[in-house]
């Protein structure tokens, strides 16, 4: 009986040995392959000026066909018959896709942001919560590296459910300036030393032209505003420069920003009369 076991044993093993080794060799191979294969369809997407958005989406959805049909390839080896397969893999596809029913949704919101285009590769975005540069758009996610260098990882579905906002998008933005003054001080002069100081920054845009207006009367200062208007790239530098700029133009001009503080009024006390007979 051992020795028809053994028998057994040494015959599956000269059937299937070859055919497990070659299977593994096919997939060890074809893996290889197909990233390579991936890497050359990237390069000549982008030799054509494929926007940048889709490429590495592009990419990784090729990849992943390959490696499916490597699988394949690999299983028709040990005499499995593809159909068999095919059906085999559809329901465990159903299976796991039912259990992933999130990761799905993070793929479809994928393509929706490919179809719509909100934002692509190197727009500074708001989404899911987090600003900074697009990195890459993929099949689940978004990457983005916020501006200390930090990157997060967005997933598409949370994306599309919530606000995007574009900031770069429009390729111009405003920088909002708010400066308060005291009552004492005059508007006008105000004004003119901050157009002065706006005008004079070269990034600034001439198109539309700043203006300083009179947006409150709060209790302690008068509020100024003005948004001159910069390329995107510009606006943080700019936004920096003004802040301290018009600070330092209204200390030279004796123009005063005010700041919370309390004034405090002592009366003097009556004396009592013992001290004054």
């Amino acid at each position: 009986m051992i020795e028809f076991n053994l028998k057994v044993l040494k015959d599956a093993a000269t059937l299937y040995l070859p055919k497990v080794a070659l299977a593994l060799l096919v997939i060890i191979f074809g893996f290889w392959l197909s990233s390579k294969a991936a890497t050359l369809f990237q390069r000549a997407l982008e030799k054509r000026s494929v926007d940048p958005t889709v490429i590495p989406f592009l990419r990784s959805l090729v990849s992943i066909l390959l490696k499916a049909l490597i699988l394949l390839s690999a299983a028709s080896m040990f005499g499995i018959e593809v159909t068999s397969f095919v059906a085999i893999f559809s329901a465990i596809a159903l299976a796991i896709g039912l259990a992933l029913q999130g990761n799905i949704s993070h793929f479809a919101s994928g393509i929706l942001l490919l179809t719509l285009r909100p934002y692509k590769v190197g727009d500074v975005v708001t989404i899911g919560g987090q600003t900074g540069a697009v990195d890459g758009i993929y099949m689940f996610n978004t990457v983005i590296i916020a501006p200390d260098n930090q990157k997060h990882i967005v997933p598409n579905a949370k994306i599309t459910s919530e606000t995007i906002t574009n900031i770069s998008g429009q390729g111009t933005r405003g920088v909002d300036i708010n400066i308060g003054i005291s009552y004492d001080d005059d508007i006008d002069k105000a004004r003119e030393i901050m157009l002065r100081v706006i005008n004079a920054y070269e990034p600034i845009l001439s198109e539309p032209a700043p203006t300083v207006l009179v947006t409150s009367l709060n209790d302690s200062s008068v509020n100024l505003f003005s948004r001159p208007y910069v390329n995107s790239a510009d606006f943080w530098l700019a936004k920096c420069h003004f802040n301290e700029h018009i600070k330092k133009a209204f200390d030279q001009e004796g123009i005063t920003i005010p700041y919370p503080q309390r004034d405090v009024w002592m009366k003097a006390a009556t004396p009592p009369a013992s001290v004054l007979v």
